[in-house]
């Protein structure tokens, strides 16, 4: 068998499914929704605070995208291990667990990847455009390279939460290791010193510097988002070598 038929195949799991097609269409929702109600309300206010950044506030609404990225992640790895055991009649007729594991995550990113940028550029343009005279437009310093990076971050984040999914083979387990992780360890212990700078090469942390004009810590944009790169690539090497090396 070949990765074409693969690919259709987890394309129409998904599309079947309806719950995976509404939370991934929540990571736009949900992201742009939150920005443009926040900037509608008081986003001319912040605007006159001599701390405002309005590239890096466009990404208000992030804080919620994000646990739906993370969800949809879960969910599309997660309904292979339901109480169906839909992981045996998938391996049936995949065999090949590596070509199976391949297609899946290239599916998932064939789909995150687009919302991930309609996201990022619908919560900068709509942000901008509620800031008036205050906004900035796409030709300002890192504006581009925030909308860019906001959909290559949310893709990663969906890919590497597809892998830890897959190494635990439980939904629930999954999201009770990955909420703490990218909700809440980073928030507590960024501003914490001497584990600040640690802090700072968690998931979320590093990929999000792609957001900022002048990024924070010790990691620059790029290299930031290369970090991000790296715990996804871990967490779906991570997830391969469980599929291959344990039972369905």
């Amino acid at each position: 068998m070949t990765l074409v038929p693969v690919l259709r195949s987890e394309w129409i799991k998904i599309r079947s499914v309806r719950p995976l097609l509404v939370t991934l269409s929540a990571v736009f929702v949900a992201t742009v929704g939150v920005t443009v109600l926040v900037h509608a309300m008081v986003g001319r206010a912040e605007a006159g605070s001599a701390d405002f950044e309005p590239v890096y506030g466009s990404y208000f609404g992030l804080n919620f995208g994000h646990i739906a990225a993370v969800c949809f992640g879960v969910l599309v790895v997660g309904t292979e291990y339901g109480a169906g055991g839909q992981i045996r009649l998938s391996l049936a007729a995949v065999p090949r667990r590596g070509l199976f594991w391949s297609g899946k995550l290239a599916v998932l990113a064939a789909l995150a990847l687009p919302v991930g940028l309609a996201t990022g550029f619908g919560c900068f343009l709509g942000a901008q455009a509620l800031l008036g005279e205050y906004g900035v437009g796409l030709g300002a310093p890192g504006a581009l390279r925030s909308a860019i990076g906001c959909g290559l971050y949310l893709t990663l984040l969906t890919v590497f939460s597809a892998g830890v999914a897959a190494v635990l083979r439980s939904q629930v387990g999954a999201l009770s290791v990955l909420t703490p992780v990218v909700f809440l360890i980073s928030p507590v212990f960024a501003g914490v010193s001497g584990i600040g700078k640690v802090v700072a090469f968690l998931p979320d942390r590093a990929g999000q510097q792609i957001l900022h004009p002048v990024p924070e810590g010790p990691l620059g944009a790029w290299s930031g988002m290369g970090v991000m790169a790296l715990w996804a690539a871990l967490a779906a090497a991570a997830g391969w070598w469980s599929l291959r090396r344990r039972d369905a």
